[in-house]
């Protein structure tokens, strides 16, 4: 293929005769130890440049020993303080507003504003320079271009553009490497389908979530099948599910598309990502990042293969408000095997398997909930959507599992309770109480879901106090009721019920079947 000749000098990069494997060929083989040797001179570089114009940084490194010239080999950067995200949000929303003690530049350098989606707290607020935005679209491309998007794809982007940084990145990225990008943002869902079928588009983004939920809709309220629509690769990010296998294969499964994950946050970037051949895990561009290991228990930074730690992770070109050595709290491990593809960035095994904030005990068993997404996702009969709700009822850890029956599959909950009930058991090591719900009733999410809630850490409030307080609620309510003279009280005790429950995050249907009588809901209860 030959490019097109334009009356004026065309600024698109040029379209090879051959498509190479490769983004950057030479980095992409360089052989471990010159990339090592590159990691270290960058991450020398970003550390200078931190220290010299970060005062929060400054700050850190000094407190700790630190001075401009303390790095010198890795060993030295082990020792450098890490940085968790608790403390960007404590230092932002004060001058240079709204970014603090943690920008690195003029605010007239600063170009584009992006903050963290706030499913941990307080959203985080990330400045990048021009630049620096210039080394996020490229990241991107190396995604892309791994997973086999080329200039003859038409992408269409399904999600809501926004502060949130999401797909931006990806969406520039592919404009680089000559893709068609077809923006999604305001339309709904069937929209977006329809548009999908109307313009033949190749490939899409979006979370593992999303991707289910539009074929959902496509099959089940508008009669499409989406194994139809021609869509043949889809990137996925923002959750964990593209690199569990049940997962993976249910969306490859529905849209006959291959489906590719890719890992990375609004403070960190782009990370890694899973090349065409699907190696069982993710590369990490190991020439714009330094990844770290670290066990949690004594934080000894694991160099090889089969043991789990913590992503300590610095991001080695990115400079309005730098990473280094964040505390990302992701789960990973080294894969043991390099990737069919060539490429001499190692591979995070099975790629992030959760979050340390999430990997929990529960009745003393270490709980990690992308297992229990695998168990649900690989039986027949169940739809995509659940929830795990850990509570306590005294001294005693609860664990609820709720899921959706397929339409169709009603004559069959009991095989598929036992099935269920005997490989999450296999898979975790606990017993559940599963709740089974009619299609359609659970939430659905666009965007990053939240399908695992421990009411443990949120309600400090005993079960047992809950049902004394809900009872009395309800004798005051029935009291004012037979007096016939307080039903505006009523409506206000309600909202102060409901504000609470939301609050504390608990399940309503639980708090409606107490304030009914004591009694919890039915498999076909409607939690609304």
């Amino acid at each position: 293929m030959t490019s097109t000749q334009y009356p004026i000098p065309n600024t698109q990069y040029p379209i090879p005769a051959v498509m190479p494997e490769y983004w950057n060929p030479f980095l992409e083989t360089l052989p471990q130890e010159k990339i090592r040797e590159l990691q270290l001179k960058k991450f020398q570089r970003i550390y200078r440049w931190t220290f010299a114009h970060s005062k929060f940084h400054r700050d850190l490194y000094q407190a700790a020993g630190f001075n401009p010239d303390s790095i010198r080999c890795f060993e030295d950067i082990r020792r450098v303080p890490k940085v968790e995200k608790s403390m960007m949000q404590g230092i932002q929303r004060k001058a240079p507003y709204p970014y603090g003690d943690a920008l690195c530049v003029p605010l007239e350098e600063i170009t584009a504003f992006r903050q963290t989606s706030g499913t941990t707290g307080q959203p985080v607020y990330q400045p990048d320079t021009w630049q620096d935005w210039e080394w996020w679209t490229e990241c991107w491309c190396y995604i892309l271009w791994s997973q086999g998007y080329r200039s003859r794809d038409r992408l269409f982007i399904p999600f809501g553009y926004n502060v949130f940084v999401a797909f931006w990145a990806g969406h520039y990225a592919a404009e680089k490497i000559g893709c068609e990008v077809v923006p999604g943002g305001v339309l709904d869902t069937q929209a977006r389908i329809l548009k999908i079928q109307e313009l033949q588009a190749t490939a899409m983004m979006g979370t593992p979530t999303y991707m289910l939920n539009m074929a959902d809709i496509a099959r089940n309220k508008m009669g499409i099948d989406p194994e139809g629509l021609g869509i043949r690769k889809i990137t996925c990010a923002g959750e964990p599910g593209a690199s569990i296998p049940s997962t993976k294969n249910r969306m490859e499964s529905v849209w006959n598309a291959k489906v590719y994950d890719h890992a990375g946050a609004t403070e960190i970037g782009a990370w890694s990502y899973e090349c065409r051949h699907q190696p069982g895990g993710l590369h990490v561009n190991e020439a714009f990042f330094l990844v770290e290991i670290e066990d949690p228990e004594t934080g000894e930074i694991i160099e090889g293969p089969g043991q789990r730690g913590k992503l300590i992770i610095t991001a080695l070109d990115r400079f309005g408000q730098p990473c280094v050595r964040f505390d990302a709290k992701d789960i990973i491990e080294w894969s043991p095997d390099p990737s069919p593809c060539g490429r001499t960035f190692r591979v995070i095994q099975g790629g992030v398997v959760g979050r340390a904030d999430d990997i929990t005990k529960v009745k003393g068993v270490l709980l990690a909930p992308a297992a229990i997404e695998d168990v649900v996702r690989s039986i027949d009969g169940l739809g995509d959507e659940y929830e795990v709700i850990v509570d306590r009822l005294g001294d005693k850890d609860r664990i609820k599992l709720k899921v959706e029956l397929n339409p169709g599959a009603e004559e069959k909950e009991q095989e598929i309770e036992t099935q269920l009930k005997e490989q999450l058991r296999l898979k975790t090591n606990l017993g559940y109480r599963v709740e089974f719900y009619d299609y359609g009733r659970l939430p659905r999410y666009e965007v990053k879901s939240r399908r695992f809630k421990d009411l443990r850490k949120k309600n400090k409030m005993d079960v047992n106090e809950l049902h004394k307080k809900i009872s009395r609620l309800r004798e005051a309510a029935e009291d004012l009721r037979n007096t016939g003279a307080g039903i505006p009280c009523i409506e206000w005790n309600v909202v102060r019920l409901l504000a609470c429950v939301k609050m504390m995050e608990l399940d309503i249907s639980d708090v409606v079947g107490l304030v009914e009588g004591g009694r919890y809901p039915n498999s076909q209860s409607t939690p609304s």
